[in-house]
């Protein structure tokens, strides 16, 4: 009896029981891979255009930067890069995929 009774204590005690792992949601892997990759490319980050979970638990991101101001403003250069990040939401590496102008229609 005193066995069942220190087998139910173990079971209910906040001690053993197993915490649910911290995974960093969307919002904070945005905001790692706009900050990781500007400081890499010295380019400011106009925003996140895409943003999915990879296959390695971490986070893939597509950040759009503004590369090369112009006046008048639509005529200024953008690009977009993804951004892989790891489950820790660090930089595992980033690629230009896209560069286009401000005014452009998207194809």
């Amino acid at each position: 009896m005193a066995d069942q009774r220190s087998a139910r204590a173990e079971r209910s005690s906040p001690g053993t029981r197993k915490k649910p792992s911290a995974r960093k949601g969307p919002e904070h892997a945005a905001r790692a891979a706009c900050q990781s990759l500007e400081a890499l490319i010295s380019h400011p980050a106009e925003g996140v255009s895409a943003i999915r979970r990879s296959d390695d638990d971490g986070w893939c991101v597509v950040v759009d930067v503004l590369e090369v101001p112009r006046i008048p403003d639509t005529t200024s250069l953008l690009a977009s890069y993804e951004v892989r990040l790891d489950g820790a939401c660090e930089l595992v590496e980033y690629t230009r995929v896209r560069r286009y102008r401000r005014g452009a229609a998207d194809e």
